[in-house]
């Protein structure tokens, strides 16, 4: 074996370091690439809006409310606002829904009455008018679900301002 100088691994440590060096910040780079720097937020407000242009943001950010979803449900059944849910208050919606497929308000539900949507359903998917649904007409009848909401911590930016550290959205 020949024996090497100690130049050649001096190169050899120098170049594994500044590769261990490189890998550590690219790991940094793609772990790090949602997060907002607070050094790239303005420091002061920004300049008044020329005549037509949109009114600035408020300097503080508002409060959130204390309110949980159960005491905004609460509130829209206490109708006087005393602070108690009567049977009366908590009945008054079913009476609305009652009210409407009580087409000849008799103050009774037939079960045509209270099986008007399910029979106007049936009637839209049994496309072939045959008196049975096909398995593709029953599809038509599935409860259209809404996409789960997208929380998100920040409002998105606008869409003429650039990011402010170079990434792309």
């Amino acid at each position: 074996m020949a024996q090497q100088s100690w130049g050649d691994d001096m190169w050899r440590y120098l170049v594994g370091g500044l590769a261990a060096l490189a890998l550590a910040a690219a790991g940094m780079l793609i772990l790090n690439r949602n997060a907002r720097s607070v050094a790239a937020l303005p420091l002061s407000s920004p300049a008044p809006p020329a005549a037509g242009a949109t009114a600035p943001l408020p300097a503080t950010v508002p409060e959130a409310s204390d309110k949980t979803r159960e005491q905004k449900r609460f509130d829209r059944y206490d109708k006087d606002r005393d602070g108690k849910v009567t049977r009366e208050e908590y009945l008054a919606a079913r009476r609305k829904a009652f009210a409407k497929l009580d087409v000849n308000h008799d103050g009774m539900l037939s079960f045509d009455e209270w099986a008007v949507k399910a029979e106007g359903k049936f009637a839209l998917a049994d496309a072939d008018k045959s008196g049975a649904m096909t398995p593709v007409e029953f599809a038509r009848t599935a409860v259209k679900r809404k996409p789960p909401r997208i929380r998100r911590d920040c409002p998105p930016a606008a869409k003429d301002e650039a990011p402010a550290n170079g990434e792309e959205s």
